[in-house]
């Protein structure tokens, strides 16, 4: 499966004589077992890709990629556990492949500059990773769900402490007991949440989810490090030693899907409403671009189904809304993005911005289809001297010179 440093490595490929490769092959439920369907779709990709080639008159390295995929394709007739991406540029000596879950929207086959990731992207934000904890006072389970597949990572299990027939003279022995029950309980939920925390600080995950009783929740709960307990999306009544894994991904994928389209709604509130106010929050694709290019954005917000043309400079690659020939940062001559929605991906992965594929909200719809949530204004920051004081108290705000200087502060 794929991982985020592989990801952020497609993103920053380019190559200036668009031919980067990209193929996703979904597998389909075959009518019969010659599986003709699968293979009838893929020569027709790729036959239509060798015709763009032979009208470009270019890419002739692109080929070879080709040739190397319809191979590959015959291999992965009849596989429905799961689907293929691949990416290629034979150019620069360039060649991955990936399984993913077998939930793509259909078999695809594009030719450009960069690889198209938008695929990609929609799989990953339908498929997070998952940290899943199962608890109980003597055990604990540490699973991972990732891109559809459950894997356990780490287990525990601590036996209660034996206790003996009487509880002796006054029930003296019984207190006593008791405590010590109590005590290994607590020391056993601490320890399982520094566990969660160690994970969560590697970056094991990015969200997690608790399969508990209720009882042990009120134990568990105060031994959870505050970063680990913002991360916790919900959690599911379940048995530690009997629960399948089944169920166990079926409880977190629906947490999950809860989760986010009840955090999807909150997020579209508070942009439309921060752009209403001129705050935090921008509107439609002029704006969006803007932000993007000023490093402004934290979250972004794309209807599921938007697309949208744009033109992009062939030398300092700014994006713009309006269909200019010449670009207005520069002055080099654009080319047309035909989805401009695919065409910022590469940014948003490099920058490491959170972005959502919003399905039918009426808030976003009202505004474009495309919003996004500011870290900051560059319009609204302050520009201010530093005093003399401050510049001995913290030198450190002084760009390698001491003296006055116009910092800018956000405001």
């Amino acid at each position: 499966m794929i991982t985020r440093e592989q990801i952020h490595e497609l993103a920053q490929f380019e190559d200036r004589g668009a031919c980067a490769l990209s193929f996703y092959f979904q597998p389909t439920a075959p009518r019969n077992r010659a599986h003709k369907e699968e293979a009838i779709v893929t020569k027709d990709l790729l036959r239509e890709a060798l015709r763009q080639l032979e009208s470009k008159g270019k890419c002739e390295s692109a080929r070879a990629d080709i040739d190397r995929i319809a191979r590959l394709s015959q291999d992965l007739r009849g596989n429905g556990t799961h689907a293929k991406a691949v990416f290629a540029c034979a150019g620069q000596g360039f060649w991955r492949e990936y399984d993913l879950p077998p939930q793509l929207r259909g078999t695809r086959f594009l030719l450009d500059r960069r690889f198209h990731l938008k695929p990609l992207a929609h799989l990953l934000g339908a498929f997070p990773s998952l940290g899943i904890v199962l608890v109980d006072r003597h055990r604990a389970r540490l699973f991972e769900l990732r891109l559809g597949e459950l894997n356990e990572r780490e287990g525990f299990f601590h036996p209660p402490s034996r206790r003996g027939r009487s509880d002796g003279f006054g029930g003296y022995d019984g207190g006593h007991a008791e405590r010590r029950v109590a005590d290994e309980a607590r020391q056993h939920f601490k320890q399982v949440a520094e566990v969660l925390k160690n994970a969560v600080e590697k970056h094991a995950f990015e969200k997690w989810a608790l399969g508990c009783q209720e009882t042990h929740w009120t134990q568990f709960q105060p031994q959870l490090h505050s970063e680990v307990a913002q991360r916790l999306l919900g959690r599911f009544s379940t048995d530690v030693a009997h629960v399948s894994r089944k169920e166990i991904q079926s409880q977190a994928e629906s947490i999950f899907a809860d989760w986010r389209k009840r955090h999807c709604s909150e997020l579209v509130r508070e942009t439309v409403s921060q752009a209403r106010g001129n705050g935090r929050g921008v509107t439609g694709l002029r704006r969006v671009l803007r932000s993007l290019e000023l490093g402004e954005v934290q979250t972004l917000l794309i209807g599921e189904n938007y697309t949208a043309q744009a033109v992009e400079c062939t030398s300092c690659g700014h994006l713009d809304a309006h269909l200019v020939s010449f670009c207005p940062v520069c002055g080099r001559e654009t080319r047309e993005v035909v989805d401009v929605a695919e065409a910022i991906l590469p940014r948003v992965i490099r920058h490491d911005i959170e972005l959502f594929y919003v399905t039918e909200d009426p808030g976003l719809d009202s505004v474009g289809n495309v919003a996004a949530l500011l870290r900051f204004r560059s319009d609204q920051s302050k520009v201010r001297e530093i005093t003399d004081a401050e510049a001995k108290e913290f030198p450190s705000r002084l760009p390698g010179r001491v003296g006055r200087y116009r910092g800018v502060a956000a405001g």
